[in-house]
């Protein structure tokens, strides 16, 4: 068990180390990172095998006991988003030997992806804020050279918005844990979640905890410090985008759960109703956002900001059933969203452009690719009985019971804009005539039309696992469900970390 809580952070960083070492070798990389992918989606579900038989466990780094050590703990919440890391790297790395170009990789392309990897699963392991900060930096600075790489003006002008925000957030997130400290003199997130309950400095604790909010909650792309998302996410290659969509704003989501349920439950009043707002608010702005779009990868971008809001809804509302209709609802979202974007990957190498108006006749010469595009959009709108369907009937009971009728209002309107903005594309791409000029290509375009059986393979599995969670909604519902519980009963949690005595 102490062993599988470092291999999701150890195998990544092994990877990007020996690739590293064979610097000049652009197979080598190809073939260490299929493999080190690999090995990180074992480890990662035989964590969460393991968390979810045994329960919540913890380790001290070099045997310094808590609060004083380095802590990894994987409770059902974090090992769940460790998991759902080691699938999307697998299936994002198998769609990169296909489609990601010769240059990219050979300035190193496979080596930043596993420490973007290890940053991720570093965030949702760690105990302690302040290693926290850190794997978010470790998250930045590969994402931002991921995001550069390739050295094109549309790259660079998105990556210096992306950065720039970034970097304020991680400012306001650094100058928040420094206060916190001054505070309690801890840092360890159990040993922070039992003196924060003490009354003294309540009221400075609620505007550290809302500077927290606006840090976490710039990563997490929420209202209204969104619009680096859209600026950014449509220029990297697509295996870029995709990983980016599926997780970087995903970590911030997951803090924002992580430190509203275990460090900042004194004012719920105030700051949950604040995050329902926000939730609320991004939810709407994202969705109108997505409709006006006629760029394929630049609408989907606007619905990663508007999924956004959904997950905020549940933390907002503080029950367990809501904050497990979250934990599903990220799953499920993860999923369905790096598919349309694999899409869109391979209706680029068909066609040769993103612009919706430009293209069309995909569905009779490309059956196959409608149907996972039908699969993955569908179930992001919610239409049952997909994935999608589940994660917001969760969600919108969960606002039933709590008695929040208008974010229930926005929910359900926002999902019926996304079936609107996704038959939109269904209809430019696959369904309508082809223009003239492109149903055959131009006299000069020489591309390789051809689809990989490795991408369309890794499209597949993504696919795969959304039907699955429709299908067997039950199974995936009851590890949402316990995480949900752990969360709002967070003292097996610090029980865990700091021992039976506190």
């Amino acid at each position: 068990m102490t062993l599988l809580l470092v291999l999701p952070v150890l195998i990544p960083l092994l990877t990007a180390v020996a690739s590293l070492l064979a610097w000049r070798s652009r197979r080598v990389h190809r073939w260490m990172a299929m493999t080190g992918a690999s090995a990180l989606l074992v480890s990662a579900f035989a964590l969460l095998k393991q968390v979810s038989e045994r329960g919540i466990h913890a380790l001290q780094i070099g045997d310094w006991p808590a609060p004083f050590g380095i802590t990894l703990v994987a409770d059902q919440f974090s090992a769940i988003m460790v998991a759902v890391t080691g699938f999307m790297g697998f299936c994002v790395t198998l769609y990169s030997l296909a489609e990601m170009d010769r240059p990219r990789e050979s300035f190193g392309y496979y080596p930043l992806l596993m420490v973007l990897l290890m940053g991720v699963s570093g965030a949702f392991l760690t105990g302690d804020l302040f290693n926290l900060y850190v794997w978010f930096e470790v998250m930045l600075m590969a994402s931002f050279v991921l995001l550069a790489l390739g050295g094109e003006e549309a790259q660079l002008e998105g990556a210096i918005k992306y950065v720039t925000l970034n970097l304020i957030s991680s400012a306001l997130f650094l100058a928040a844990v420094g206060i916190l400290y001054g505070i309690a003199g801890t840092l360890n997130m159990a040993d922070l979640s039992v003196k924060l309950k003490e009354p003294a400095h309540r009221g400075l604790i609620t505007t550290v905890a809302m500077l927290f909010f606006v840090a976490f909650g710039i990563k997490a792309a929420a209202f209204p410090l969104f619009f680096w998302l859209p600026a950014s996410y449509h220029t990297p290659p697509v295996a870029v985008s995709a990983i980016f969509s599926a997780l970087l704003t995903k970590v911030g989501v997951y803090s924002l759960i992580r430190t509203f349920t275990l460090l900042f439950v004194g004012e719920p009043g105030y700051t949950h109703a604040w995050i329902l707002v926000v939730g609320g608010l991004t939810m709407v702005t994202g969705v109108l956002g997505a409709v006006a779009q006629l760029e394929f990868r630049r609408l989907l971008a606007f619905h990663i900001v508007s999924q956004i809001g959904y997950l905020l809804m549940g933390l907002g509302l503080l029950t367990a059933a809501a904050l497990a209709g979250s934990v599903y609802f990220m799953m499920h979202v993860i999923f369905a969203k790096s598919a349309l974007f694999l899409v869109s990957g391979v209706v680029y190498r068909l066609r040769g452009t993103y612009d919706l108006k430009k293209l069309g006749g995909l569905y009779g010469p490309h059956p196959w690719l409608a149907a996972l595009f039908l699969i993955a959009a569908l179930s992001l709108a919610g239409i049952p009985p997909s994935s999608g369907f589940f994660a917001k009937l969760a969600l919108i009971r969960a606002g039933l019971v709590d008695g929040q009728y208008g974010i229930v209002v926005a929910a359900l309107g926002v999902s019926l804009l996304t079936l609107f903005s996704m038959i939109k594309i269904w209809n430019e791409v696959f369904w309508k005539k082809a223009p003239e000029t492109r149903s055959g290509g131009s006299p000069g375009d020489t591309r390789d039309r051809r689809v990989s059986p490795l991408s369309a393979a890794s499209i597949v599995l993504v696919c795969a696992a959304i039907v699955a969670m429709g299908l067997a909604a039950e199974i995936f519902l009851s590890l949402a469900v316990e995480a949900g519980r752990q969360l709002m009963e967070p003292d097996a949690y610090v029980r865990a970390v700091l021992g039976e005595g506190r």
